[in-house]
């Protein structure tokens, strides 16, 4: 493994620690200060509708100034949040945390342009599965440790999010090189949005990514409350839980998705990933046996491991090498906007209707999203 892609790992890895901290805790953290479910799906949706500003601006900066700065600039903004999210007394102070943070969060969109800069046709997916295995990894110790910490407060997890961050930032400022690939960038990078969804090899995986991420907020923004009010699990259960599960994220994406690719390609495992986790997810809906609920999320996590870098790899290889940011950018702007009605969608349903409604329908649109990826070529396959 290269250097580059070795610090850009670990540097993402040590995020995502701290992300991971934060996303399982955080439900119940929002309770003490009285939140209902449908508050708690609006404190998700602003940190990804402050990401859904910053995105394009983020990935059309990185194409102008390099990757480097822009993630630095992205980690300095998270641990200030995090600073905020801990000393907030305050529904609104949760608000305005996520927001910072939201306005700064470029640091995995920006990490996904560098490695499609360092990255050629043969290695792609093997690069994104290693990123992948970095989010796998986080949302394993990350989990782990806000489960951890939480027997002590709810605040002393975001404590350590916040040390873990500043680790981060520090590996990127010290070690982290530059690559070459700086292009002058001119205009709106809104205009560069509305420019790139007119291409036809990135209008449907565009819409595929957008109904993805939407989806997949509605799992990870539920699942603290959908275990709570269906198995009574705390802070410390559902910690411990998403740790046990990430560890196959990271076998998958780690190991898995390279010798997969070869065999089946980028779209079929895609296909496949999505099919697996709409099964798991359409399941647990129905299931009130907690053995059986952990057997369900087997499947589910075989899926996102083979849906994360399978999506991630046919983005960056819809794109030119001189516009990764911009369009990273403008994927990770969609992302947002899915991330920001996933939370709302997710939450106001389980709070309507109950708890499997809202995994019952993220299932049903995963299973659209498997059908529309049936119908996406590459740009290599449009020319022919």
């Amino acid at each position: 493994m290269s250097r580059p892609l070795v610090i850009i790992f670990l540097t993402v890895l040590v995020n995502l620690i701290g992300f991971g901290i934060i996303i399982p805790l955080l439900p119940f953290y929002a309770q003490t200060f009285g939140a209902s479910p449908i508050q708690i799906g609006l404190i998700f949706a602003s940190f990804s509708v402050a990401q859904l500003v910053a995105s394009p601006i983020l990935g059309h900066w990185s194409d102008t100034w390099g990757r480097r700065p822009v993630l630095i600039l992205s980690l300095i903004g998270t641990v200030v949040s995090f600073v905020m999210l801990a000393l907030a007394h305050s529904l609104a102070m949760l608000f305005v945390a996520r927001v910072v943070d939201g306005l700064s969060g470029g640091n995995i969109t920006t990490a996904r342009a560098y490695i499609g800069d360092i990255a050629t046709s043969e290695n792609r997916a093997k690069y994104f599965g290693m990123l992948g295995a970095a989010f796998g990894l986080g949302f394993v110790i990350g989990p782990a440790l806000g489960a951890l910490f939480a027997h002590i407060s709810y605040t002393a997890p975001i404590w350590a999010a916040a040390a873990i961050t500043v680790v981060a930032t520090l590996l990127a400022w010290l070690w982290l090189p530059e690559t070459v690939h700086r292009v002058t960038a001119t205009g709106s990078p809104w205009a560069a949005l509305r420019e790139l969804s007119r291409r036809p090899s990135l209008r449907l995986l565009f819409a595929i990514d957008f109904l993805y991420w939407g989806s997949f907020a509605v799992y990870q923004t539920t699942f603290a409350l959908f275990g709570a009010r269906r198995f009574g699990f705390d802070a410390t259960h559902t910690g411990y839980i998403l740790a046990a599960f990430g560890v196959l994220g990271v076998i998958v994406q780690g190991a898995l998705v390279g010798p997969i690719v070869k065999r089946l390609g980028e779209k079929r495992m895609l296909v496949i990933g999505l099919v697996l986790t709409a099964g798991a997810w359409g399941g647990s809906a129905f299931v009130h046996s907690v053995p059986i609920f952990l057997m369900m999320l087997v499947p589910g996590a075989l899926g996102l491991g083979f849906c994360n870098p399978s999506l991630i790899s046919l983005v960056s290889g819809a794109a030119g090498r001189h516009e990764q940011g911009r369009v990273q950018g403008a994927a990770g702007a969609l992302e947002s906007l899915g991330r920001t009605i996933g939370p709302v969608w997710g939450n106001g349903v389980l709070q309507v209707f109950g708890e499997g409604a809202a995994y019952a329908s993220a299932a049903l649109v995963l299973l659209g999203t498997a059908a529309l990826t049936t119908r996406y070529t590459t740009p290599g396959d449009q020319d022919r």
